[in-house]
């Protein structure tokens, strides 16, 4: 992927906070694994206001089985030690 230097604005404190945990050459990897995750946090909400618009909001019960889903979920990568979802994991267990 093509790179492009911008300069951007940051409370001092956290960027020199940032800098001590990522070490020398480690800044702008560490930013643009955040303005990504945020991006995809962006389309996710997108993506809700979007199903509730067309669906309606969840039920309760939608929302007690996606948060039991979610447990399990989170149970599984504890105990098997595996990446989050979306970083490689592909033995996951899928809804459905």
């Amino acid at each position: 992927m093509a790179t492009k230097k911008y300069t951007v604005t940051l409370p001092e404190e956290l960027a020199e906070e940032i800098r001590r945990d990522v070490g020398p050459g480690g800044f702008s990897a560490y930013v643009t694994r955040a303005i990504e995750h945020q991006r995809e946090q962006d389309r996710l909400g997108e993506l809700v206001a979007w199903m509730q618009e067309e669906g309606g909001p969840l039920t309760e019960e939608e929302m007690a089985a996606a948060e039991a889903e979610r447990r399990e979920l989170d149970r599984h990568v504890a105990e098997r030690g595996t990446a989050a979802p979306g970083a490689g994991g592909s033995d996951l267990p899928m809804a459905g």
